[in-house]
């Protein structure tokens, strides 16, 4: 078989080209510290590396969503702090106003702290979070949530939504809390009407009644609870003891309880019945019935709206007997609405406690899972100095010993031997 020299030069030329090649790629690989510098050096490493990488960009959204979702859940929490605060002044204030030694300008007193307190109060309830949304608000961010309509009472503009955020693979959390969940949906304790007949009264009765009240929740709507038609109360029809009743189901024939009012005439008796309670004021002539039952449409009913009902009746109730009795009624049904809204606010707390928990355990889990990603992301990527150095100056030797050859090589022709 002949060689030609064009055919050997080439052979020396490509082999020399191919050993500087493979060292030059070394020499890249130490000066980088990567051991893959395209896909071809280890597609099976390429390929997760790739998914690496793209599991430590979520895990960088996670971190910001982390903290996104804390900084919102504390300044609700602070919020309610706020008006947890709040609520306890008021409470304040209802159990003074209760105080039957008070003139009608202490009242007005009362009633003119508790307007600010009011406003105080709307204005917590419609705070905006950094990026200037609502921060109870809902979905509805860019609403305002609580607006006080025209006649006092209050409105809640707002939707039921609550915004979530992912922060892991199969972890969202919430990051607000409506305002109809927190201020609006308290149980109101009082949902129930009474109404006295025969109307007009029997000839000499001054029998009158207060707002019934809802006391006891549990035993309200327990097993045995308030029946669901409402109840009478009867009182005993002459020639018996008018100032005896019977608490009966509407309709009922059977007596559920009975009772007497005293013989102070002054002083009102009270009707305890499975979580109710009502007040009797003046004398029953007999014959009288007292039906009392629950308003389905006022089940529920918020805080703003509360603390307004009452500072209108101190503002408005004048000192008779009948305007203390009303305003004896409206604070029993104030103080006892506010410690339902309490407790709301308090479990909402309560949640946003519980999700700051999270928020720093799953933080702390994403940073341990982003730090063996690197881990693994490095023993994949980087060079191992010690066999790459030792592979360089082999690669050299070998370089330099096919440029000796070459040059050995293209001397050997027939010119040289002529």
């Amino acid at each position: 078989m002949r060689i030609s020299s064009q055919q050997a030069f080439n052979t020396g030329v490509q082999g020399i080209q191919r050993n500087y090649a493979q060292a030059i790629r070394t020499q890249e690989q130490i000066s980088s510290g990567n051991r893959i510098l395209t896909p071809a050096d280890d597609p099976v490493a390429s390929v997760r590396l790739m998914q690496l990488e793209q599991q430590q960009n979520m895990l960088t959204q996670y971190k910001d969503n982390l903290t996104a979702a804390n900084n919102s859940l504390v300044q609700e929490e602070s919020s309610l702090n706020a008006v947890n605060t709040i609520m306890q002044r008021v409470r304040e204030l209802a159990g003074e106003a209760g105080n039957g030694a008070l003139s009608q300008n202490d009242r007005q007193s009362i009633a003119a702290e508790l307007r600010e307190r009011e406003d105080e109060l709307l204005s917590l309830m419609n705070t905006k979070n950094a990026r200037g949304e609502y921060l109870f608000a809902g979905f509805q961010g860019k609403t305002e949530p609580f607006i006080r309509n025209a006649d006092g009472s209050y409105s809640y503009q707002g939707d039921e939504g609550q915004r979530r955020l992912q922060v892991a693979s199969s972890l969202t959390l919430p990051i607000n809390d409506n305002g109809k969940k927190v201020f609006q949906n308290i149980t109101n304790a009082a949902r129930l009407d009474p109404t006295v007949t025969p109307n007009p009264l029997p000839a000499g009765s001054t029998l009158s009644v207060s707002t019934p009240m809802v006391q006891d929740e549990i035993a309200f709507s327990g097993n045995n609870g308030f029946p669901a038609v409402g109840i009478e109360v009867r009182f005993t029809a002459p020639p018996g003891d008018p100032k005896t009743y019977e608490v009966y189901e509407v309709g009922g024939t059977i007596p559920l309880q009975a009772g007497s009012l005293d013989d102070d005439d002054k002083s009102h008796d009270s009707l305890v019945f499975r979580g109710m309670v009502i007040h009797f004021d003046g004398v029953p002539a007999g014959g009288e019935v007292v039906t009392i039952r629950e308003d389905d449409n006022r089940q529920k009913q918020g805080v703003l709206d509360t603390i307004q009902q009452l500072r209108r009746a101190l503002e408005d109730n004048p000192d008779t007997p009948q305007g203390n009795r009303d305003t004896r009624d409206a604070v029993a049904i104030a103080l006892t609405n506010i410690d339902h809204a309490m407790v709301n606010i308090d479990a909402t707390r309560g949640d946003i406690g519980a999700r700051l928990n999270v928020i720093e355990t799953t933080k702390t889990d994403n940073e341990d899972v982003a730090l063996i990603n690197k881990t693994v992301q490095a023993e994949l990527r980087e060079v191992d100095y010690p066999e790459a150095l030792s592979r360089l100056a082999f690669q050299s030797i070998v370089l330099e010993a096919a440029q000796q050859s070459y040059v050995r090589i293209s001397q050997i022709n027939l010119f040289n031997k002529i």
